[in-house]
């Protein structure tokens, strides 16, 4: 047991990717209401993007941008640049999380303008 928590001392990001994530998916469960929901999803989807940022920090490295002078070098060390895919994939689940977030609140202002209620119970026993 000693050993678990000194290993979760150690990486205190984790720790906070799991809270935050665990706390969407809890919203998402519990409230009724649509817009909540969606504030659910929202949190869900930023955990997992501080989940890539977390883990792909470097200490000490550099941006994977080679110049003339280094490129012309025999020996490049690797060790000394990020790795830039990480990074990649932050930025597209940044584009997919707003997508996903316009795209979510317009079905739920329709929803509301036909039915009345943002709440997901009433809209389901509500005659179509």
């Amino acid at each position: 047991m000693l050993e678990l928590i000194q290993t979760w001392a150690q990486r205190p990001n984790f720790i906070v990717f799991v809270i935050l994530f665990l706390w969407g998916v809890y919203i998402m469960a519990v409230h009724p209401n649509l817009v909540k929901k969606l504030i659910g999803l929202y949190i869900v989807q930023t955990s997992a993007v501080f989940f890539l940022v977390a883990f792909s920090a470097k200490d000490g490295a550099t941006v994977p941008v080679l110049d003339a002078k280094s490129a012309a070098q025999a020996a490049i060390d690797v060790g000394a640049y990020a790795n830039p895919l990480p990074h990649v994939l932050t930025v597209t689940a940044i584009v997919v999380q707003v997508a996903t977030l316009g795209v979510s609140l317009a079905l739920v202002t329709g929803i509301y303008r036909r039915f009345g209620s943002l709440d997901e119970q009433e809209v389901l026993e509500q005659p179509e």
